[in-house]
């Protein structure tokens, strides 16, 4: 058993199918139960009422009916032996007259039966039934590209998507938007058409534009009825493009005028409307292309066309000629003549007359079947119905739907034959601006100012900054915050920079992250005079937008991304393209160069910094770097390179150089570095450095030297005579021993020795070196630590994890800046320590102690700072360790 709501999506599916089916096709539907109706009346009366009488014939009178006229049956004996009776009987009832024939009531039942099988025509015999069988395989193939499996799924989808294409409230508010787009068109067209100057007496009739909305259409399609008991849309439907506004134009005697009617008020979605939006525009775009594929339903209703004028042919040309067989009369010749005696019998068939008028009627019925059917292939092979446009439609609102194809451009022509304003409803789905105006509508509901103004982060310097992730376009609240400074864009798809930004007056930085903003006119100039830093990250050079390079007033550019190496910047930046870049100061490329590109020597004028961060590819010529003269600070990692550059010998201003992570050797150039004067950091760490040459003593003006994660097994003695070094960072190398010279480094604020195979240090450190405040020693092999270290008054980082201690100096309690978090030690080694001492140092900060000291403790890169939590926290962890 089943249940009755069982049937309710097929009574569903059978109401909307009939959407697809145009006029012909629901007139021969008709037809065809027509058909059906007169075979089954020809059924019934075969079975009820079909059969035949028969008589026997006298040879002798069917000779003398050759000859004469026939005679009345009754006047005639039927035996020819027998003679007139001699005596006439004084009955007084009347003697029978006519023939006797001898023959009993069985033998005219038997006989009746021979002769409908002998003497019956096949046609007057199987006629009702072959009706009846061609009428069911008509009915079939009426509505087989509906029924057909690799159809039908297509058809359901399609139809389905037209039902919530119908019931969504952003088809009636898009088409209320459109119908104001016609009106306003309509009006443009109307003002062109009127001449500059009207003759006073010109006189017009009004003119009016009617037209109907999907909802006053006399169709009343079943999509637009809400299924499973949903309530109505809460958005009124409202007009198309052909639309229910009419514009009617009274025209005076000088100066006509027009007037159109105000629409209705457009009603915005709630979110879940605009979720269910959003979704059906996926939907129908994942349809649209699965449908685009294939023309599997055009050509099973081709076939199906063909096949039904094939049937029609077929029936017409074996039923006609059997038309002239149905008779009234038929003669019989049974090979019985030993069982009733005759051997010719005359027979009459009962319902001849109303098969042959059923069987007329039948082919008039399908003969309008065939014409129809050939209408139907005409219509198909002149149509191009596996391409539809909506810019035949003269709708300037369709004008943005791409064309359609294949299975989908058919699916719209039939849609087209029961209702144009359905295939209006759709295309609102398969329009990019109903999609845009969708999510510039549900960004606005989402994203408002107070969202966005609670997003917004302030960072140690006191900017303001705010930061956008994923989503598909800038929403229109983002350009009333005047007080952003930094704003971060990252990964969306769609991201537009209109004239609104010149609100937003604080706007100094732009991070776009895979993010190919575009910029209109009116934004640019505000661009142009306000942005001083851009960061940009790309995937390939085409993607950098080319507003970039009319940034006159930027300061800072950061490049990340892969880059062409044919010697500029990229493939779309042509030679002279940074010239308008006049107050470019900082210029940072992350990509894959294999030489300097010639392009940034344009603004060598005003480049102060310069940062080349090549990803693992070994930059190969670096004879552009002679030209920018006055770079302060350069930067080239992971370039690959084996050897100081001999093009730095130009770079006579240089302060800073930084060629960490790279392959460098030997340092033998350093020599050639005393032509910068001006140098004061060096970081070359992160290489393979076996030997630190005594040409380094020749940087008299070093402050900062960072040799770092090489391979040092010693230092030379003209290291220690940079008298004006303050960082010394030596970690992750091979060092045994420190020498006692180091107390030439008066100057020395921080010293980093981790990761080495120090045993001990030297006395000369602590009673020397004065104003050391950060020490890291960790990792290595001390054994002990000496008592000299209460003369670093000013130490306020000391790290001695992981080493050999076995106590500690009571003496730690005079360094009076490693109270609060200062000491990194093992747990029980720092329970070595007097009791006071521990205290001590385990002393939190006050606020204002803790201000005073965080504005007197110098950053270090390889010391990191820990409150006293992290602190104990560390230093439990690695003591269980």
């Amino acid at each position: 058993m089943f249940a009755l709501s069982e049937l309710v999506p097929l009574n569903q599916h059978q109401s909307r199918s009939k959407l697809l089916k145009p006029w012909w096709e629901v007139f021969m539907d008709y037809l065809v139960v027509l058909m059906l109706m007169t075979s089954v009346l020809a059924c019934t009366e075969q079975l009820s009422r079909d059969r035949v009488v028969c008589i026997p014939l006298d040879p002798l009178y069917t000779a003398n009916t050759s000859d004469h006229s026939p005679a009345p049956s009754g006047d005639v004996g039927l035996n020819p032996s027998s003679k007139p009776p001699q005596n006439i009987s004084l009955d007084l009832h009347p003697p029978p007259t006519g023939r006797r024939v001898h023959l009993v009531y069985q033998q005219y039942i038997y006989i009746s039966q021979v002769c409908y099988h002998e003497a019956l025509p096949f046609c007057s015999r199987f006629f009702p039934y072959m009706a009846l069988l061609q009428s069911l395989v008509l009915v079939a193939s009426g509505s087989f590209w509906l029924h057909f499996p690799h159809t039908s799924a297509r058809i359901e989808h399609f139809l389905a998507i037209l039902a919530k294409c119908c019931e969504s409230p952003w088809t009636s508010q898009a088409l209320s938007l459109a119908a104001q787009e016609e009106n306003i068109h309509e009006k443009e067209l109307e003002e062109k058409r009127r001449p500059s100057q009207h003759a006073p007496h010109f006189n017009s009739t009004p003119v009016t534009f009617k037209s109907r909305s999907s909802m006053d259409s006399d169709t009343e399609s079943p999509l637009l009825k809400r299924v499973d008991g949903a309530p109505p849309s809460p958005c009124p439907s409202t007009v198309s493009c052909n639309s229910t506004c009419s514009n009617s134009s009274q025209v005076s005697s000088f100066k006509p005028s027009v007037m159109v009617d105000s629409p209705r008020q457009v009603i915005s979605l709630d979110k879940s409307d605009g979720e269910q939006a959003r979704a059906l525009f996926e939907r129908v775009r994942k349809f649209r292309s699965h449908c685009e594929i294939s023309d599997v339903i055009y050509k099973v209703y081709l076939s199906q066309t063909i096949f039904k004028l094939l049937m029609v042919t077929l029936i017409v040309s074996y039923t006609v000629p059997v038309l002239s067989s149905f008779s009234f009369t038929h003669t019989c010749h049974p090979e019985e003549q030993a069982l009733v005696g005759y051997d010719t019998f005359e027979c009459i068939h009962v319902i001849s007359s109303l098969m042959s008028k059923l069987l007329v009627a039948y082919l008039s019925l399908l003969g309008l079947y065939g014409l129809l059917n050939i209408y139907t292939l005409s219509w198909i092979l002149h149509s191009s119905l596996r391409q539809y446009s909506f810019h035949s439609k003269d709708l300037c609102s369709l004008r943005d739907v791409p064309d359609l194809r294949n299975d989908l451009a058919f699916l719209l022509h039939m849609l087209d034959q029961y209702d144009p304003l359905l295939a209006r409803r759709l295309s609102v789905f398969l329009s990019p601006v109903s999609e845009s105006r969708l999510l510039e509508e549900s960004l606005e509901r989402r994203w408002g100012e107070e969202k966005l103004r609670a997003m917004m982060t302030v960072d140690a310097d006191g900017c303001s900054r705010l930061q956008l992730v994923a989503l598909p376009r800038l929403p229109p609240a983002l350009f009333t915050l005047s007080q952003l400074q930094v704003l971060k864009l990252e990964l969306i798809a769609d991201a537009r920079f209109t004239a609104q930004v010149a609100n937003m007056a604080a706007l100094r930085e732009l991070h776009l992250y895979h993010c190919t903003a575009a910029v209109d006119p009116g934004a640019l100039g505000v661009l142009q005079e306000r942005l001083e830093v851009l960061h940009l990250t790309f995937t390939q050079a085409s993607e950098i937008p080319s507003w970039v390079l009319s940034l006159r007033s930027l300061h800072e550019l950061h490049l990340c991304g892969r880059l062409s190496s044919d010697g500029g910047v990229g493939r779309s930046w042509a030679f002279g393209s940074l010239r308008q870049l006049h107050h470019l100061r900082m210029l940072s490329i992350r990509g894959r160069l294999q030489r300097i590109p010639g392009e940034l020597c344009e603004v060598a004028g005003s480049l102060v910094r310069l940062e080349i961060i090549n990803e693992g590819t070994r930059l190969l010529v670096l004879t552009g770097l002679k030209r920018m003269v006055d770079l302060t600070e350069l930067l080239l990692q992971d370039c690959q390179l084996e050897r100081l550059p001999s093009a730095l010998l130009a770079l006579t201003n240089l302060r800073t150089l930084d060629l960490q992570h790279n392959n460098l050797r030997t340092l033998e150039e350093l020599l050639t570095l005393a032509h910068l004067r001006r140098l004061s950091c060096l970081r070359l760490a992160f290489n393979r450095v076996l030997v630190l040459p005594a040409s380094v003593g020749v940087l008299r003006g070093l402050e900062l030297l960072d040799l770092s994660n090489n391979q040092l097994r010693s230092l030379p003695p003209a290291l220690f005579s940079l008298r004006r070094l303050r960082r010394l960072l030596l970690a992750g190398n091979l060092l045994e021993e420190l020498s006692a010279e180091v107390k030439s480094l008066q100057l020395l604020t921080e010293l980093d020795l981790s990761g080495n195979r120090l045993e001990s240090l030297p006395l000369e450190l602590f009673s020397r070196c004065l104003e050391l405040r950060v020490l890291n020693v960790a990792h290595n092999s001390l054994s002990a630590l000496p008592a000299g270290i209460a003369a670093l008054s000013q130490l306020s980082r000391l790290d001695l994890r992981s080493n050999s201690l076995e106590e500690l100096p009571a003496e730690l309690g005079c360094c009076s800046g490693l109270y609060g978090g200062g000491l990194l030690v093992e747990e029980w080694l720092f329970l070595s320590l007097p009791p006071q001492i521990r205290d001590f140092l385990r002393r939190s900060f006050c606020p204002s102690e803790k201000h005073s000291e965080n504005h007197d403790r110098p950053e270090s890169d390889s010391f990191p700072y820990f409150s006293p939590t992290q602190w104990s926290f560390s230093s439990a962890l690695e003591s269980q360790i």
